[in-house]
């Protein structure tokens, strides 16, 4: 019984321990990666969406401005949410409102917040359905 009893948590140990590293493969892999510092850009919906952050470096905890340019630009919003988290880990809401500041260019300001883990990849997403939610991978120092 006690043979038993010990099994047991030892299975329930290494499911738990297989899961989160089947959870974290995808995230560790891409967390190896040096992405450039910017600007990103990407072909979506018919449209060239160009996504820059400055200044660079680009360091935690401090006022960062991101800018947004969108070619053809036509009905599209005046302001756009972007949507800053890690990719594969659960964070509090961290949000930039994108406001149109010309004809195809949309700034905002935030701050990317410290991981306390010394991970430093994040990702911006456009909240925005024209634009297919494009996301942008970029590390933190």
């Amino acid at each position: 019984m006690v043979f038993q009893r010990q099994l047991t948590e030892t299975s329930r140990k290494t499911v738990i321990a297989l899961f989160i590293a089947i959870l974290s493969a995808n995230t560790a892999a891409a967390e190896g990666r040096v992405f450039p510092s910017g600007p990103w850009t990407k072909q979506t919906a018919g449209r060239t969406v160009t996504m820059d952050i400055w200044p660079k470096p680009l360091r935690a905890m401090a006022e960062l401005t991101f800018c947004l340019t969108v070619t053809p630009s036509g009905a599209l919003p005046d302001a756009i949410p972007l949507d800053l988290d890690m990719p594969g880990m659960m964070m509090g809401k961290n949000q930039v409102l994108l406001k149109r500041s010309g004809c195809c260019t949309w700034k905002g300001t935030g701050i990317i917040v410290r991981c306390m883990s010394g991970r430093k990849l994040w990702q911006a997403t456009i909240n925005c359905e024209a634009l297919n939610n494009t996301a942008f991978p970029f590390n933190v120092n």
